[in-house]
């Protein structure tokens, strides 16, 4: 195997993304009291996250509790205040809104699941439009549809054909298109925050406890020594936190790569087969993603950094190890699709979070521990739409207005 060149790669032109969260004393989440700092090296993604939730003090109690505060959890809060505005809702999430996968996916948005369909799934396209617009959100959804791309069977007239290990050609066209993730976490947490959800940043919930109290199952959130009681929850953390929704044993994280060019001319796009707006991605391998940007731009995504436990993920740092080579050669593999990008340069080097479960499935169930918590997430890097369908599928749950799938 040929050594990789690191080029640019000796001096990362990001910073290292710094969040600092807070929970300070006396149960107040979100205030400079006792303040916690959260460092991640996953780069630096396009997107922008432009709301941030007022500090309050946390609750002692409530209705429905929901642990994760990215597209799945957002969702769900926005959609249980929507159906129950009489029922208080509370947001936990251990550092900022989207600070997951949600604020560092690639803004592709894809109907089924990574497993393909699935029983009574239904319209995920959909219902996530129809989602966004019962809750007023935009952020620049288009569904022109969805290239799949791959080195057999091509379209003879396909706008596609870039070299990568073979001749990469169009093979389907499947429904699907593209949103600013950015836009659409700030939009479901406006939401949530509009309709009386309570959203603490800087929350993290330690344990799940489940007490006998007057004969009666009490559902108690640890974060520390402070304890918050709930009469249902929904456990959204995705790749994170795999303990709280019995998942440490039954899924996969990892982190994916992904970069963003220059802005390119028309002609270039043209020249690339993007000037549809259509995204792409690989039926085989290696395996190849991407999509234009409002900047046009193009990300490209490719490359998965193993780890053998969930919080390993925070201490990956993209500027070194296995990660910065597989970032580098996500440079060179995407100067060489086509000479219209040999040398093109690069604004944004980025990694977010996925969680694979068996068969590629999202896992949408009842915790293992208690029925009164269901536990929604490991949508195998095909989440922008799905998370948000079944973040409003859990909460019509919750409400015991819709029963689960059944997915095992």
């Amino acid at each position: 195997m040929p050594q990789v060149q690191a080029s640019k790669h000796d001096a990362f032109p990001w910073d290292q993304r710094t969040q600092q969260q807070t929970q300070g004393v006396d149960g107040m989440a979100g205030t400079s009291k006792s303040a916690r700092v959260f460092t991640k090296g996953w780069g630096e993604s396009p997107w922008s996250i432009d709301f941030r939730p007022l500090p309050r003090l946390l609750p002692e109690q409530v209705d429905f509790a929901v642990v994760g505060g990215g597209f799945t959890g957002l969702a769900a809060a926005a959609w249980l205040r929507k159906l129950a505005p009489e029922k208080s809702v509370g947001v936990f999430e251990a550092e900022q809104i989207g600070a997951g996968a949600s604020g560092n996916t690639g803004g592709m948005v894809l109907g089924e699941s990574s497993a393909g369909d699935l029983p009574g799934l239904g319209d995920v396209l959909g219902g996530f439009r129809g989602t966004l617009d019962e809750l007023g959100i935009e952020c620049d959804l288009q569904l022109p549809g969805a290239w799949e791309i791959g080195r057999k069977g091509g379209w003879k007239d396909s706008p596609i054909s870039w070299s990568d290990s073979g001749r990469l050609r169009v093979v389907d066209e499947v429904a699907g298109g593209t949103a600013d993730a950015g836009k659409l976490v700030s939009g479901l947490a406006r939401a949530a925050d509009r309709s009386g959800a309570s959203i603490h940043e800087g929350a993290a919930i330690d344990d799940l406890q489940f007490d006998e109290v007057r004969g009666q199952n009490t559902l108690v959130l640890k974060m520390g020594s402070k304890e918050i009681r709930a009469g249902s929850a929904l456990i959204a953390t995705n790749a994170q936190s795999l303990e709280l929704g019995g998942l440490e044993k039954r899924a996969t994280p990892k982190l994916t790569l992904a970069v963003a060019t220059e802005p390119l001319t028309p002609a270039q796009i043209e020249v690339l087969g993007l000037d549809s707006g259509k995204p792409f991605y690989t039926v085989d391998f290696p395996y190849l993603w991407g999509r234009t940007l409002a900047t046009q731009g193009v990300i490209f995504g490719s490359g998965l950094v193993d780890v053998d436990d969930w919080r390993e993920l925070k201490q990956i740092d993209i500027g070194s190890g296995r990660a910065a080579e597989l970032m580098a050669r996500l440079e060179l593999r995407v100067r060489s699709l086509d000479p219209a990008l040999e040398s093109v340069g690069f604004t944004h080097w980025w990694g977010g979070p996925i969680l694979i479960a068996r068969d590629w499935k999202p896992i949408f169930r009842h915790h293992v521990r208690n029925d009164r918590v269901i536990v929604l997430g490991a949508y195998a890097g095909q989440g922008v739409a799905l998370s948000v369908y079944l973040g409003r599928w859990a909460a019509e749950a919750m409400l015991g207005l819709r029963q689960l799938p059944d997915w095992k």
